[in-house]
């Protein structure tokens, strides 16, 4: 009798630093450990929770809630700002453990990733507490893992282990799915456990009386698709826990952006085009800092009743102009915004990346110049700050003369 061989299943892992930017803050400052604290923007200055600490999260602070709210449901809260630099210095640090572990790492984000561990000799489980035992030897953080055989279940696998540790201390989970479990796993969790899944398809699916992810996995799925179309067969395999997707282990950049929020709502003109000149800048210097052109120059705005758009115009061709962006950009805005109209947050981006290729034609030298000129400004920028080097254009006016810079914009 022939022995069939055993099927072969995937080794995924889910790798997540616990409250990432809170744990390298207790690092600089260990009197954080253990209190209350939060990593964001001042509450004056309408700031948000980028991460809090478990103590905090005992309160009801959240992520992405504005740190004025967290401050009332934490009166003692300690409010810590953000050394972005240092993130990113302290995540490739972590990165580079997890290449060496295996060359299949998708980076998700600055603080998770996902492995496929399928071909080392060494169970899931016993994988995941070495790496987890790893980072908090050599690094100092605290991190959660899950395992499964897909990326799907071994993410939803990690947010309910941590889920599972009420602690006020980072609950270095580490949650194992075996494999042909996954149904079962995930049949009695809700179906905003699943990708995809936000409040308006919660709602409708609720309305079905399909609450869990088990009475979604029963559902039958050409009802699905007639209720949401071709995504109706995505809700149908997530839901028994399939997911082929392999580990991407590189992503092209797909657009550059920068935005910024005021501290209050700002009506002014002149003051806004002076954020848009800044922001263009800025989004233009990391173009050519990757080597790259776009073609689309989109603006974002929201307004003081927080309702938000964006517009956005397709250039004749891709640039990394600081002036063309601008040029674009602000056209954009006239035509957007009414005089006097409260603005609280503006941005700038542009997409439609490739490299640069510049035609030749009368205008090269102009081209040329252009660039060496921008090149040296980076520079300064680099190694002495952005406020280095100010445009003329931004430059403020004096109140005793009428400013009509606008109208040659």
């Amino acid at each position: 009798m022939i022995q069939k061989p055993k099927a072969a299943y995937r080794k995924i892992l889910h790798f997540d630093l616990d409250a990432f930017f809170c744990a390298v803050e207790e690092q600089h400052n260990p009197n954080l450990v253990g209190k209350p604290f939060a990593v964001g923007g001042r509450p004056d200055e309408r700031g948000v929770v980028a991460s809090c600490s478990y103590a905090a999260r005992k309160f009801g602070v959240r992520s992405a809630m504005p740190m004025a709210h967290a401050l009332r449901l934490c009166p003692s809260l300690v409010i810590v700002s953000s050394r972005h630099g240092n993130y990113g210095k302290v995540s490739k640090n972590v990165m580079a453990y997890l290449d060496d572990l295996t060359p299949l790492v998708e980076k998700v984000s600055i603080d998770e990733a996902f492995l496929d561990v399928t071909d080392l000799p060494e169970s899931g489980l016993s994988i995941a507490r070495g790496l987890q035992r790893t980072i908090r030897t050599k690094l100092n953080l605290p991190s959660s893992l899950g395992i499964a055989t897909n990326k799907l279940v071994a993410k939803i696998a990690n947010d309910v282990g941590k889920a599972a540790v009420r602690s006020s201390s980072p609950p270095n989970a580490i949650t194992e799915v075996p494999p042909g479990e996954e149904e079962n796993f995930l049949a009695p969790l809700p179906v905003t456990s699943l990708w995809g899944i936000g409040d308006k398809t919660a709602e409708k699916l609720d309305q079905m009386g399909l609450k869990t992810i088990g009475e979604l996995a029963d559902f039958p799925e050409n009802r699905l698709i007639q209720l949401f179309g071709k995504y109706g067969h995505d809700l149908y395999r997530r839901s028994h826990g399939t997911d082929d997707r392999p580990i991407t282990t590189s992503y092209g950049i797909k657009s550059v952006s920068h935005e910024t929020t005021f501290a209050s709502d700002v009506t002014e003109r002149e003051e806004l085009r002076g954020v848009l000149i800044r922001l263009s800048d800025r989004v233009a210097r990391r173009l050519r800092k990757a080597n790259l052109c776009g073609n689309t120059v989109r603006l974002k705005l929201r307004w003081a009743d927080f309702t938000t758009i964006t517009r956005q115009s397709t250039l004749q061709h891709a640039t990394d102009q600081d002036g063309e962006i601008y040029r674009a950009v602000w056209e954009l805005f006239v035509s957007a915004w009414h005089p006097s109209q409260a603005v609280r947050l503006i941005g700038v981006g542009v997409s439609g990346l490739g490299p640069p290729v510049r035609q030749l034609s009368f205008w090269e030298d102009d081209f040329r110049k252009e660039a060496r000129l921008l090149s040296a400004v980076d520079e300064l920028r680099n190694r002495y700050g952005d406020k280095i080097v100010i445009r003329a254009s931004n430059m403020p006016v004096s109140k005793d003369r009428n400013d009509t810079r606008h109208k040659s914009s």
